[in-house]
């Protein structure tokens, strides 16, 4: 699968989701894109967008994205907060639905 890390999440991260290719929204180019067109560019090139950002699903109508949203809920999004909850969205990934948002942890 293709993986998208928003910027608020530490790109040391990737390390801990082999087998799938994993970009960070400032490895696109897009870091100070806002929600709303950050999601319709990741919609075209990505399969799942992973955030920190628990208010995301408030915030945007994500069963219009072709893109399925991970939230990681963590003490913070320091890399050794984030680590203990890459095993659960590794499992979890095969499951994503486009539109679709899994919160991890």
């Amino acid at each position: 699968m293709k993986l998208l890390l928003d910027e608020c999440i530490d790109r040391r991260l990737a390390r801990e989701l082999p087998g799938h290719l994993v970009r960070t929204v400032p490895q696109m180019g897009w870091a100070t894109i806002k929600n709303g067109r950050l999601l319709r560019l990741a919609e075209q090139e990505f399969d799942v967008f992973v955030t920190v950002d628990r208010n995301l699903s408030f915030q945007q109508n994500l069963p219009k994205f072709d893109l399925a949203v991970a939230v990681l809920r963590a003490r913070s999004n320091r890399l050794e907060d984030l680590q203990p909850l890459a095993a659960p969205l590794l499992a979890a990934l095969p499951e994503m639905k486009p539109g679709k948002v899994v919160v991890i942890g």
